[in-house]
């Protein structure tokens, strides 16, 4: 039996699994939380990866290890291979500012031709700019900038015997392609980009690996992947399926051929983990709406799905916009929701958990829909994440997406994807 390791270095947690490459099989796992906050101190990730891999029965029999991670954030090196600052992760905001600023010089199509993408504050190169104008002194000691899971690569090959030199950072493309300073056609960084936010580009960037490119060692290290392109390897995606995860927020994300370059900004246009591309589009608001609709009828997730699915498609004439906390599919950061069209003959319980659930997927078909206008193939749709424990969610979700949706098992995908590309090393 041929053992490998998969690793989500997730926001919240770290997740180890050991997998058999014969069967498929978890055989092992163990799981670490991380701390709060957007801004860690990045040995908070390492101290988690030991404990979930000790939790998880070692890796003395595994072969093979690959991470993927949280995207974008910025860990910033020096010269010696020293934390600069506690790394700025992809859900700290304060590089709102830099990001309008960065988009205003060259203008929004610039960049989407450029990386695919327009910077937003989760990108690393609005966080980069950030440190040069609110930094300065810490922007001087950039010696190399990684994201969580290349440092996090760099640092478990140093602890298996390799060296803490900045040269042997490595990345993949799916990673790269969420800096803002990548070109995912081309498979090549834009160092006029990168020192366009830092003012300098001289800094040591990680080695972009490809899907199969091993870092050799006593252990086998694959390139990683960011957390999206690591689920969708995780369910083995092909060119034409599209992932929708409802979590927190909503994502769409579509395993693609052919890059995009929207300058609306509505679709950003990543890599995955095997040579495709992965066009992404995100909602703000995701399963929380109905969460919310749950508290406020009293019921909980089981009564609401049984509400909405006695409630007669179109809810009545019931229509709810739920932007709770904003929307950026439409880019509309400070709308509210909206109860609309209400008779005293529609405003029943029934109807009310109907519009929820057809108004957060009418949020997700216009994040689907953003990506088609792209000229991407959406041939199905695999529905996961929290939200897809929702029956109403589940059983309405083929009819206002307009495409056939495909729930798998619950599973730790992330993870998975990681090990199927460690098992691919071999």
């Amino acid at each position: 039996m041929s053992l490998v390791a998969g690793v989500d270095s997730s926001t919240q947690s770290c997740k180890v699994l050991v997998v058999d490459t014969e069967s498929g099989e978890v055989v092992r796992h163990g799981t670490a939380p991380h701390p709060d906050g957007t801004e860690v101190d990045p040995e908070a990730w390492w101290r988690a990866l030991q404990q979930a891999v000790a939790e998880a029965g070692g890796l003395d029999d595994v072969t093979a290890l690959s991470v993927a991670g949280q995207q974008h954030g910025l860990v910033a090196l020096d010269e010696d291979g020293r934390v600069v600052r506690d790394a700025l992760l992809w859900n700290d905001t304060r590089s709102a500012a830099a990001a309008a600023e960065l988009v205003d010089e060259l203008g929004a199509a610039t960049w989407a031709q450029a990386t695919g993408s327009v910077p937003v504050a989760s990108f690393t190169v609005t966080k980069l700019r950030w440190l040069a104008e609110h930094e300065p002194e810490n922007a001087r000691k950039v010696a190399a900038v990684a994201l969580p899971h290349d440092w996090l690569t760099w640092r478990l090959r140093s602890s298996l015997g390799g060296t803490r030199a900045l040269d042997d950072l490595t990345t993949d493309r799916s990673e790269a392609s969420g800096t803002g300073y990548f070109d995912p056609v081309a498979d090549e960084y834009r160092r006029d980009l990168l020192g366009r936010a830092l003012g300098r580009d001289d800094v040591v960037l990680p080695r972009v690996l490809g899907p199969t490119e091993a870092v050799d060692g006593p252990l086998l290290l694959g390139p990683g992947a960011g957390d999206n392109a690591g689920a969708a390897l995780g369910l083995g995606l092909q060119p034409g399926d599209v992932m929708l995860s409802v979590g927190t927020s909503g994502v769409v994300a579509a395993v693609s051929k052919t890059p995009t370059h929207d300058a609306t900004g509505l679709v950003a246009g990543f890599a995955d983990a095997t040579g495709h591309h992965l066009p992404l589009a995100a909602t703000l608001n995701g399963s929380r709406v109905l969460d919310s609709a749950a508290r406020l009828l009293g019921v909980d997730h089981d009564g609401l799905d049984a509400l909405a699915l006695a409630a007669g498609a179109g809810a009545g004439g019931l229509v709810y916009t739920p932007y709770l906390e904003g929307e950026r599919t439409p880019n509309l950061p400070d709308a509210t929701g909206t109860l609309a069209q209400m008779t005293l003959s529609n405003l029943t319980r029934e109807n009310l958990a109907r519009a929820a659930v057809e108004g957060l997927l009418t949020l997700l078909a216009g994040a689907l829909g953003a990506i088609q206008a792209q000229g991407v193939e959406a041939r199905e749709v695999t529905l996961v994440g929290g939200g897809a424990r929702s029956r109403a969610l589940r059983e309405l979700a083929p009819e206002l997406l307009g495409v056939p949706v495909h729930t798998p098992p619950f599973a730790e995908y992330v993870a998975l994807g990681a090990a199927r590309q460690a098992a691919d090393l071999l």
